[in-house]
């Protein structure tokens, strides 16, 4: 069975201030994206970042491709549609979606959901069902076409695996949240 990542980067981070290039932002040595990045490539081995509203050339290392979502604009639904289409194009039975401005999801929580068989799982940080989520592609219709929701509207069924995993996933919304991650422990 063929698992690839798929990492979300295509909004555009309006709350984190105007013309802010919030995935270029610098982290620990190296721009937001590159943890989300690294963390995808070392839990699925091969993996595509969806670009949308700012161009992240340069960010991605080799062996990861990078796409454009040109319907950004519609939410985060259309993002997710275009990287599940570039999986379906390189032939994946799944795919396990995370966000690019979530740096604390390790490698290990890709690395579980990409090893487990369930269609649909769902990685559990504390208790709390977060993504990154495993989409067997027998659910990638069912993604809506827009909006905001994208895969919350799969993993929130009953029927999705939850998979306990370390790291914390919060997100980097705001200036704030970059500095927060400043003063906590990224994962390795």
């Amino acid at each position: 069975m063929r698992v690839v990542g798929v990492l979300l980067a295509g909004g555009a981070g309006r709350r984190f201030g105007p013309g802010a290039e919030k995935l270029r932002a610098p982290l620990g040595g190296r721009p937001l994206l590159g943890w989300a990045v690294d963390a995808m490539r070392a839990g699925c081995g091969e993996g595509v970042v969806v670009q949308g509203a700012a161009d992240l050339a340069g960010l991605c290392p080799p062996g990861i491709a990078l796409v454009t979502n040109e319907l950004w604009e519609q939410g985060l639904a259309t993002s997710l549609r275009r990287g599940l289409a570039w999986a379906a194009e390189v032939g994946a039975d799944a795919a396990v979606v995370g966000l690019g401005d979530a740096p604390g999801v390790p490698a290990e929580a890709w690395r579980r959901l990409a090893a487990c068989d369930a269609p649909l799982a769902v990685a559990s940080f504390t208790g709390r069902r977060h993504p990154p989520v495993r989409l067997a592609a027998s659910l990638w219709d069912e993604v809506p076409e827009s909006g905001e929701k994208g895969a919350r509207v799969l993993f929130d069924r009953p029927d999705a695996l939850t998979v306990a995993c370390p790291g914390d996933p919060r997100d980097v919304d705001t200036p704030t949240d970059l500095a927060h991650w400043r003063f906590a422990e990224l994962p390795a």
